[in-house]
């Protein structure tokens, strides 16, 4: 009897996961970034407590995401009318979720960047004695082939296009990844890009999936591009 109310209670606790990642668009931002974060980890080869402590940190936000959404869950389920106690407790629900946010990308921080700094040190100093039109160059082919692209797809009605503010933003922070010397700089310059891609979902202009496809392009074009360029 005891093992089944233990097992019913591990059902709802899911149940209440999975109706967040599918109401909560928050909460689906923070997954994919989380799972991006911890790929990370292993692929720079994080000892036992880096990867301890970035488990717990990406955990905490993912719980403070799932506690707003139950205060939210709470407050709509009492009045449908404005309070002003009503606001202030989803205020703060969100600032919860904004300082463990905040903390997460602290540690992000601490824990990367000694391995891209490294890491990134010897293609820094090659990429930095290319031409600055070459870059000028690359930027154009950047939005040249977002036009092309997004022209290709719009008859398929399932794809959706890719949001090309997005895709512009990330390959930026590819380009600030490769020419900067400061890991802080192209952590400033991500979270700038998230912002963007943020904005274009709030405006609905685009879908998650939209976002999430634009910062994919970027990304493997500021990639490629500088491949080449080397």
């Amino acid at each position: 009897m005891e093992i089944k109310k233990v097992l019913h209670s591990f059902i709802y606790a899911v149940d209440g996961i999975i109706y967040s990642v599918k109401t909560q668009r928050n909460m689906r931002i923070h997954y994919a970034v989380a799972l991006l974060v911890l790929t990370m980890g292993f692929v720079v080869r994080l000892s036992k407590i880096e990867l301890a402590v970035l488990f717990f940190t990406v955990s905490l936000v993912i719980a403070m995401e799932l506690i707003n959404t139950a205060i939210e869950a709470t407050i709509d389920l009492i009045t449908d009318k404005y309070h002003p106690l009503a606001k202030i407790a989803k205020n703060v629900a969100a600032g919860a979720v904004l300082v463990s946010s905040i903390n997460a990308v602290a540690v992000g921080y601490v824990l990367f960047f000694d391995k891209f700094d490294k890491l990134t040190f010897t293609i820094i100093t090659s990429i930095q004695e290319v031409p600055l039109y070459l870059y000028n160059s690359l930027v154009g082919i950047l939005l040249l082939l977002i036009i092309v692209f997004k022209t290709f797809i719009s008859d398929f009605k399932n794809l959706g296009l890719p949001s090309g503010q997005t895709t512009v933003a990330f390959a930026f922070v590819v380009a600030v990844l490769f020419l900067s010397e400061n890991l802080f700089l192209t952590m400033c310059s991500i979270a700038i890009a998230l912002m963007i891609a943020q904005n274009r979902m709030n405006n609905n202009r685009h879908s998650l999936i939209e976002v999430l496809l634009g910062a994919v392009l970027g990304i493997l074009f500021g990639i490629i591009g500088f491949v080449v360029l080397l």
